[in-house]
Order: C-alpha cells, then sequence, then structure tokens
C-alpha cells in the first residue's frame, strides 16, 4: 500500500507518462501519414483473429534462428502478460489487501503465470544479450562497405543495452518484490520461482521486507515511466507497431504486385520515391516495425554475394534518420536529405534482383524490395539515370516489343517445322500459351518452347498462341524503374487479350504469369494464368500423358525461380511433375518460398552485376554442385539462362533443364487420335 503521498506523486507520474505516449503517438501517425496513400481501415475486421494469432504464436520469428527465437519469444510472452501483471500491481499499490485477479482459482493460475514467465523473460533477456554482447554472430553485423547511418553501428548495440537492462531490472524488480512478499506471508505453492528466492530472505526482519517490497513496487512501475521517454525512439517499438503492421499492411495479389503510375495526370511533378516522404504510408511504418534482427540481410542474395545492398541498412538508417528529422517530418516539412543521401547508395540500388527473399523473410512483414523499386522509379522516370547495359533492353521494348530488340513479325519463327496454332488459325482454342520473349528469341529456351509443344501435342490439349500479336509483358521494364515502357506494353496486351474468349493462359515464364495475373488487373485484365508446370501435372493426373517406363529413375534436383515459388506460391507442382514420370528428387537446401535467386530479376538479365565477391547464379550453382546430382530441372527461361552460363563457367557437366524437357523426353506417343489443335 502506498502512502497519500505517494499515491498523489504516483497518479502525477501516470499522468505525465500518459501524455507523453498521446503526444509520442500523435507524432508517429503525423510522421506516417507523411506517406503516400491512406491505409484501408476496413481490412482491420477480416485480419484481427489472423494477426492475434501470428503475434501470439511467433510464427513469422520461428521461420529461422529457432533457438534465438525461442529466447524473443520467451521475452515477448512475457511482456504481453505483464500488460496485465503492470495493471495488477497498479491496483495494489491503490487498493488494501488486493489480490491479482482475486483470491480463487483464477488468481492462484494469474499468479503462477506471472511467476513463471518472471523466469522466462529473464532467461530470454540474459540469453539474447549473451548472444549479442558475446558470441557477437556475424549475422547482427552489417559489413562496412555498406551504407549505413553512423550512429547506428553503435546505437544499435547501445539500442540493446539499454533495453535489455531495462527489461531485466523491471522484471527482476517485480519477482524480487514477490518474493519479499512472500518472505513475509510464508511459501506459496503458486509462485514457486519467487518462494524459492524467498527463502534468501529468511532472517530478514519484517520492517526490512516491507522496506524492500515498497522500494521493489517503485522499482518494477518507476522503470516504465523512466523508459516511456526513450521508447519510441528505440527500435523496440516494433513490439506494438509489428502487428498493427500485419493488421494495416497494403492487400495485395503478390508480394511483387506494384502499383500503376497515372501518366495522364499532369499535377505530378514527380514519378517514385526521391525523399522518405515519397514513399507509402506503408514504407514508412515499415522503419517503425523493423527489429533490425538482420534475417533480410541473411537471405539476400546481393548481400550474401558480397554486394553493397543490406536490406536491414536501408531500414536501419531510415528508422535513425525519422528519429533526427522527426520535427521536421511531423509538421509537414521537407525532409533534409534524399534517400540516396542517408539510406541507400545508387550501387545497392541496382543489384536489387526484386526476388522477394527480403519481405519472405521477415518475421514483421516489412518490405524493403518495394521501397527500392520505387527509387528506381525515380531516378529512371524523373531522373534519366540508370545503368547504361539496360538502354538496349529498353529500346528493344520500346521498339520492338521485347527486350531481346527482336522484329515482332519474327515472334513465330521459333516455331518453324512445328504445328503451332495461332489464335487467328484456333479461335475457339480452350488455351492460350503465352510464349514470352525468351522462348521466342533465345536459342536455349526456344528448346523449352519446343518440349512444352511436344507435351501439349501429346495431350491432344486444344490450344493457341498469339504469334506476332503477342508483346512483352514488362516485367523487365517495371522492376527496372521504367514504369512508363510497362504502362505502354501492359495497357496493349490487355487490350489484346480482352478481345479473346479464351480466360485461361499458360505459359513457361513464372515473370510472365506474375505480371498477367497479379499486375494486369490494374489495367483491366482479369486472366487465369497458370504456370505450365501446373498445366502439366493436370495432363499427368488424368493421364492425358503416358510417361515411358524405359527411362531410369534418375535423381535431380529442381530450383525454385523466386517468381514461381516465392512471389506466386508455386511449389508443389513442378515437384509433382517430376516425380509423376519416375524421377527421385533432391531438395536444395533453400528451396520453395525460400529458394536463392538466380539473378536474373530485377532487370538484372540485361545489366552487368555489381561489383561483389561472386555472381548470385555462382553460388546458386556452387550449392546445386554441392548435392552431388547431374542433372537439375528448372521453371523460367532466366533461371535456365543464368544457371546454365554459371555451370559453364565453373566447368561443371550438371546439365541444366526446363521441366518441360525432362517430361517430353519421357513421354509415350499417344496413339488414340490427332491433337484437339489439329482437329477441324
Amino acid at each position: 500500500m502506498l502512502t497519500d503521498p505517494e499515491r498523489i506523486l504516483f497518479l502525477l507520474a501516470s499522468l505525465a507518462t500518459a501524455l507523453f505516449i498521446v503526444q509520442s503517438t500523435h507524432k508517429i501517425v503525423k510522421i506516417i501519414g507523411r506517406g503516400n496513400g491512406k491505409p484501408d481501415w476496413n481490412l482491420l475486421p477480416r485480419r484481427l483473429i489472423g494477426v492475434l494469432a501470428k503475434t501470439l504464436s511467433f510464427s513469422t520469428v520461428f521461420r529461422a534462428r529457432k533457438l534465438t527465437s525461442l529466447m524473443h519469444a520467451f521475452v515477448a510472452w512475457g511482456f504481453i502478460y505483464y500488460l496485465l501483471v503492470n495493471f495488477g500491481d497498479v491496483l495494489r499499490g491503490y487498493i488494501p489487501d488486493y489480490e491479482f485477479l482475486g483470491s480463487g482459482m483464477i488468481g492462484n493460475l494469474g499468479r503462477l503465470a506471472a511467476d513463471f514467465f518472471s523466469v522466462l523473460v529473464l532467461v530470454g533477456m540474459l540469453s539474447l544479450l549473451f548472444r549479442r554482447f558475446i558470441v557477437r554472430p556475424t549475422s547482427l553485423e552489417i559489413r562496412q562497405d555498406t551504407l549505413l547511418h553512423p550512429k547506428a553501428r553503435k546505437g544499435i548495440r547501445r539500442d540493446s543495452l539499454i533495453v535489455g537492462a531495462f527489461i531485466l531490472f523491471h522484471v527482476g524488480a517485480r519477482l524480487l518484490g514477490e518474493s519479499f512478499q512472500i518472505a513475509i506471508t510464508g511459501s506459496d505453492i503458486w509462485q514457486p520461482f519467487a518462494s524459492t528466492v524467498a527463502r534468501l530472505w529468511g532472517f530478514w526482519q519484517e520492517g526490512s521486507l516491507n522496506l524492500a517490497r515498497h522500494l521493489s513496487w517503485w522499482g518494477a512501475l518507476g522503470a516504465i515511466m523512466l523508459f516511456f521517454p526513450y521508447f519510441p525512439r528505440s527500435k523496440h517499438l516494433h513490439l506494438f507497431m509489428a502487428p498493427i503492421n500485419f493488421l494495416l499492411q497494403p492487400e495485395r495479389r503478390s508480394m511483387g504486385e506494384l502499383s500503376a503510375l497515372d501518366f495522364e495526370d499532369s499535377s505530378i511533378e514527380q514519378f517514385g520515391a526521391q525523399r522518405l516522404e515519397d514513399l507509402s504510408w506503408s514504407g514508412i511504418m515499415d522503419a517503425y516495425a523493423c527489429i533490425m534482427c538482420n534475417r533480410c540481410q541473411d537471405a539476400c542474395p546481393a548481400y550474401e554475394t558480397g554486394k553493397v545492398l543490406s536490406p536491414a541498412a536501408l531500414e536501419i538508417n531510415k528508422r535513425y534518420f525519422i528519429n533526427q528529422e522527426s520535427s521536421r517530418l511531423a509538421k509537414g516539412e521537407q525532409s533534409s536529405e534524399t534517400l540516396l543521401d542517408f539510406a541507400i547508395t545508387p550501387e545497392a540500388v541496382w543489384a536489387c534482383t526484386a526476388c522477394g527473399a527480403c519481405i519472405e523473410v521477415c518475421p514483421v512483414g516489412i518490405e524493403p524490395m518495394r521501397d527500392i523499386l520505387e527509387i528506381r522509379r525515380h531516378l529512371v522516370l524523373t531522373e534519366n539515370v540508370f545503368p547504361e547495359q539496360l538502354q538496349v533492353a529498353f529500346r528493344g521494348m520500346e521498339r520492338a516489343a521485347n527486350p531481346w530488340n527482336i522484329a515482332p513479325d519474327q515472334r513465330l519463327n521459333w516455331a518453324e517445322g512445328l504445328n503451332i496454332p495461332t489464335i487467328d488459325q484456333n479461335p475457339d482454342a480452350d488455351i492460350l500459351w503465352w510464349v514470352g520473349c525468351a522462348p521466342a528469341t533465345d536459342a536455349r529456351a526456344q528448346k523449352t518452347a519446343s518440349a512444352f509443344a511436344k507435351i501439349l501435342e501429346n495431350a491432344g490439349v486444344n490450344y493457341a498462341v498469339l504469334g506476332t500479336q503477342e508483346r512483352c509483358t514488362g516485367d523487365s521494364a517495371r522492376r527496372a524503374g521504367n514504369e512508363y515502357i510497362f504502362n505502354e506494353l501492359a495497357t496493349q496486351n490487355v487490350k489484346t487479350l480482352n478481345k479473346l474468349s479464351q480466360k485461361r493462359i499458360v505459359t513457361t515464364c513464372p515473370h510472365c504469369l506474375h505480371t498477367l495475373s497479379n499486375e494486369y488487373p490494374d489495367f483491366g485484365g482479369n486472366y487465369e494464368v497458370i504456370h505450365h508446370s501446373q498445366l502439366i501435372e493436370e495432363l499427368l493426373d488424368s493421364n492425358a500423358l503416358k510417361v515411358s517406363n524405359d527411362t531410369d529413375k534418375d535423381t535431380i534436383t529442381f530450383h525454385d525461380p523466386c517468381y514461381l515459388g516465392r512471389q506466386n506460391n508455386i511449389v508443389n507442382s513442378p515437384r509433382a511433375s517430376l516425380l509423376n514420370v519416375g524421377l527421385e528428387l533432391q531438395e536444395l537446401p533453400r528451396s520453395g518460398v525460400d529458394s536463392f535467386c538466380c539473378g536474373a530479376g530485377g532487370g538484372q538479365m540485361w545489366k552487368e552485376e555489381e561489383q561483389g565477391e561472386s555472381r548470385v547464379s555462382a553460388e546458386r550453382m556452387r550449392e546445386i554442385e554441392s548435392l552431388g546430382v547431374s542433372e537439375v530441372a528448372v521453371g523460367c527461361p532466366f533461371c535456365m539462362i543464368m544457371l546454365t552460363d554459371a555451370a559453364g563457367s565453373a566447368g561443371n557437366t550438371i546439365n541444366v533443364k526446363d521441366i518441360a524437357e525432362i517430361v517430353a523426353e519421357r513421354l509415350e506417343e499417344n496413339v488414340e487420335g490427332p491433337p484437339l489443335s489439329q482437329q477441324k
């Protein structure tokens, strides 16, 4: 129980703390509101239960660093429960003989949980501090060649120490307070840990125990009030911002989906992001939600191969800059520096493969890749600054509607000698095959197209291709920042497709699949788009394709393309197609949604890789070699090209083949009649 002066003092301190919380919250809301767009509050009811389950289970955190994640979970679970515990402790100070959650069974279980979580928090925090300050794994560091705010290298460690010390003191003081109380009243079976500690005070006088209990109460709750002024500036604001980030994150068809730009609006003076406030509101909120755990950095293919891009550094830089410019941003003033001044270097911007690994691995839903692509948009559309090699691809897409700069009337040359029906020849086709630029122009990718044509003919699929009407989907242009070219290509392609009756499209390219399926709806194009491995699986399951029994049961591995597995969650069909033709599959260490990039995405296919320790494709090929297989299957023409080049450069004998090629080699001839594409 508090004395009257203490009650007044605590009440005044509580009111001051509440006022500070309100002011800080208002400031943070104003800063986040500087970003483009507004939250969709209608998402809250649909997401609330899912986000609550995600927050309590820590499911996203446990995806990596299992033991560290468990220690982190101990602290977080304790923190959540301590919201109730601290409220009860405040009431204890004001109400005589108050029992936490009552004196019945609920109260007993409440005390047991508080005792249990107190120990979990202490164990978890001590383990995390030991890891950061004694073990000091390299995963917690950012290389010196990567742009990082000058205050961050020491600031992150200092922040961890301050927060860790606060938690240890707060929870420790509370546990000690309970032990002093038990030493006065006698052992409490519902507080086994506090009862054990209470034995240390057996020789203390009751007056000393009461004083110690009193000081512990003030220490535990006073520490919270002392910590609050620091809390909004620390990375540990993520305790509140991470769940909010999950609740309000814009709804997208895929993590890689980008929003369309309005080139008809003459009031727009610039496109993309030059300054922090040019990012979306969610991009600014990402900086508040960031744990600074560097998991995105661990997953980034550019960083792993020694390039200067660190998605973690990008978010950390944003947060430190917000702390530095918070008053200016909250007042609506322009920030003092551009993103390229403080957040990320131009070299790092162009090193991104847009694979989405940073988004997939982030335990709090942060999207660094989207910031990078917005910066690219600004550089290309407003500043006209981009790597010179991209000019060839941009010019090809502008003039010939493909980055290879092949004339449109040569789009169907790959099909010479094959019976490939065009949509004009077979307007009633059930399926439209979107061939894509690579199979139509690249010699190696043309083998994939020929193999898939054989599969379609063998199964009697009623299909057609656009032929010379087909253009590049614009994926490479959009991810390289040239939204204008993408806009032109998307508009024309949607106009062409919407004239057709076919609403089911199959493609051998995950980038085409992603763009047609997830980004063309913004242009009025809504289609059912499937990957060729999905169609092959359907045909095998329905026995439309007959597999030869004469082939050996070889062991191969499968490389998941980023825009197939991670971006569109198609991981089972490629494997099912390979297993259904009698192959044994050995998985790569990084596979499925956690696959490692081939290095071609994000426009990298059309430019030289930024300087680093190795090429992304070479790193992936080394991983494939480590399995000891002689063949790797792919499901993307870009992956095919990159990994074939990597195998050649490494001088190994690993064959790189598309799923369609592998399946086509194992087919029996279908003798039930001519294929539907040839029937009248």
